[in-house]
């Protein structure tokens, strides 16, 4: 099927299995009863339900690039079926069953249609449009006590189907609305971080603006307002920026400010190895570009995030591995590899950690400077957690 179940990819593939075994078994029990039961001549409104309106209905649930919106298809085969029963209604033919390959996929259709159809407008008729025909299918039978056998038995099978499609719609609005949390606390997480940043440099500006005041010998008519200008600017710049980060920072909030990045990577890969006695000890490589090399202070504060979660995810999912972490720099971009040395994480925990949103939160933040990020498997079967940001990068002798 073409939507996303909320589970790993193994279990997707042994649900998706276990949906053909059981359509195709409906199929064939409908065919054994229009052989077996079905007394001959067969009327068209006997056969129909098993090779037409039944097989149309199970097709409209998997989807490929060239199928219709899901949408569409499942109008479609709501618009069969009801059209089928008011066939069986009018034409001057004996009464036929209800097809069991049919009413099982309208039902699968309207747990799909629930779970996955956006805007709910679109949601809600598609869903009555299903109803309808499922209901009316009890109107085949053109007898009354196989109404009211069949409506009882379809009004059962409607109710666990929508409410399993609404506990699937709901769950998935928490799980997107819990994704956002994350995204907007990594944006502002970043915003923080940028705000600490450029304070450190402002200040500097301001120093340098107010100390500059006292060397006058020169020109002192033009160089007093262009000093107290600077100062006057520097200083409401400074203090704008307060004024907006202050609701967002939390009490224990500590302010970061420009460090050596090879130094604190260093002190980061050794308190990591330090929590795992007895395994190998974690190892930090730089090329000779990193090492020569200044890069802007929002993309440091982003690589030590990186390394961070993904040596907190290794001590909690490989603890005993080896684990190195790379840097390799161009002159428009640097790269940040952090390796398991043996096996990845297994597939069926959560990406990002416990939560299943640790690496969504770092892929925001990347992304938030332009760069890309890529967690998962590699061909040599390692686990690796790869960030490509960009510059400019700069010579270390030209200091911030």
């Amino acid at each position: 099927m073409d939507w996303k179940l909320p589970f790993s990819p193994g279990i997707r593939r042994v649900i998706s299995a276990a949906a053909m075994v059981s359509l195709a078994l409906l199929w064939a029990g409908d065919i054994l009863v229009l052989l077996l039961v079905t007394e001959p001549p067969i009327s068209p409104t006997t056969w129909m339900p098993v090779f037409v309106t039944g097989p149309a209905a199970a097709l409209a649930l998997p989807g490929t690039r060239y199928s219709p919106a899901f949408p569409v298809r499942t109008a479609g085969a709501a618009a069969l079926s009801l059209t089928l029963t008011c066939v069986c209604l009018f034409a001057p033919v004996t009464g036929t069953d209800i097809g069991y390959l049919e009413a099982f996929a309208l039902l699968c259709l309207i747990i799909r249609t629930l779970a996955q159809v956006q805007p709910t407008r679109t949601m809600a008729w598609t869903v009555a449009a299903l109803a309808v025909s499922m209901v009316t299918q009890t109107l085949r039978t053109r007898t009354l006590d196989g109404f009211i056998a069949g409506s009882y038995a379809v009004t059962i099978m409607l109710s666990l189907g929508i409410a399993m499609g609404c506990v699937l719609r709901a769950t998935e609005a928490r799980r997107q609305r819990a994704e956002q949390d994350v995204r907007q606390a990594e944006r502002l997480a970043l915003a923080r971080d940028l705000h600490d940043l450029i304070a450190h440099h402002m200040t500097g500006i301001i120093v340098q603006a107010n100390a500059a005041r006292t060397v006058q010998a020169t020109a002192p008519e033009k160089v007093e307002p262009a000093l107290e200008a600077i100062a006057r600017s520097g200083t409401e710049t400074l203090e704008s920026m307060r004024r907006l980060v202050r609701v967002l920072r939390e009490a224990n909030h500590q302010p970061l400010r420009p460090g050596d990045l090879l130094a604190e990577l260093g002190d980061l890969v050794g308190e990591f190895s330090r929590h795992r006695p007895g395994a190998p000890a974690a190892r930090l490589e730089a090329s000779a570009a990193v090492r020569t090399s200044r890069f802007s202070p929002e993309v440091e504060a982003t690589v030590l995030r990186v390394v961070r979660e993904a040596l907190t995810n290794v001590l909690r999912h490989a603890p005993g591995e080896q684990v190195t972490v790379r840097l390799d720099a161009a002159t428009e971009w640097l790269r940040l590899t952090v390796t398991n040395s043996a096996r990845p994480i297994p597939a069926d925990r959560p990406a990002g950690g416990r939560g299943g949103f640790g690496l969504i939160g770092l892929r925001e933040r990347v992304e938030a400077l332009d760069g890309t990020f890529r967690a998962g498997a590699t061909d040599s079967g390692q686990w690796e957690v790869r960030a490509v940001l960009p510059g400019p990068v700069t010579d270390a002798g030209c200091a911030r």
